[in-house]
């Protein structure tokens, strides 16, 4: 009786051992796919190729030119605003909390695209980052073209137009868009809504620690 307690004793501790060992997360990736098929060694194999943030080129608060070359090799965290009395301010203070996080390594970054480039300068961009306490190269305040910037906010699944009854004379979505390596979307986060920030560093968290090549279906 006693082997046969023992025994049992050893695989309840077994099983819970098992069973509360946490698996590693994989974020989903959103936006379109498709499959393609091609032949390798002779097999024919179906392959999925996902949605992925296009060529890009602005001008930065510094006035250096960032295109998507210059974030190769790193993940990072987007979003669309102008220098706006309405979602924006409470926006950054939300994302500056996400920055001030990751701001001493050297892989993960944030780009803030300005969807009123006429206004915000690359003067009133860097006089805005000062205001903020953005220094160094971790966060990019973006302005330039006006119509590729808003093209470019259709890949990052963001809307965005003009209004002229709203205050600061534009709607746009209030989300921060994470990126993985290989610039495909891997989750969004309310901006404005402070109980995301915590989310948004777990995610990133979550990409520093996933094989490059290991996506969820």
């Amino acid at each position: 009786m006693k082997h046969l307690l023992a025994g049992l004793a050893c695989i309840v501790c077994w099983s819970a051992c098992t069973f509360d060992k946490p698996k590693n997360k994989i974020l989903p990736v959103y936006g379109h796919r498709e499959p393609v098929t091609k032949t390798v060694n002779g097999k024919t194999i179906t392959d999925t190729i996902y949605q992925t943030i296009p060529e890009f080129q602005f001008v930065n608060q510094y006035g250096k030119t960032i295109t998507n070359k210059s974030l190769d090799g790193s993940i990072y965290v987007a979003d669309f605003f102008s220098t706006c009395p309405s979602i924006c301010p409470p926006m950054h203070r939300n994302m500056l909390k996400v920055y001030n996080e990751f701001k001493g390594g050297n892989n993960v970054k944030f780009i803030s695209h300005t969807i009123d480039p006429k206004h915000d300068s690359v003067a009133v961009l860097r006089d805005y980052a000062d205001k903020l306490g953005i220094k160094g190269n971790t966060w990019w305040l973006l302005q330039g073209d006006k119509e590729a910037t808003y093209n470019l906010a259709k890949s990052y699944l963001i809307a965005v137009k003009e209004d002229s009854q709203t205050p600061g004379g534009f709607i746009h979505g209030g989300y921060f868009v994470l990126i993985d390596k290989q610039k495909r979307i891997r989750g969004t986060y309310n901006g404005v809504d402070p109980n995301e920030v915590p989310k948004l560093i777990a995610d990133i968290k979550t990409l520093q620690a996933e094989p490059e090549n290991n996506i969820a279906q």
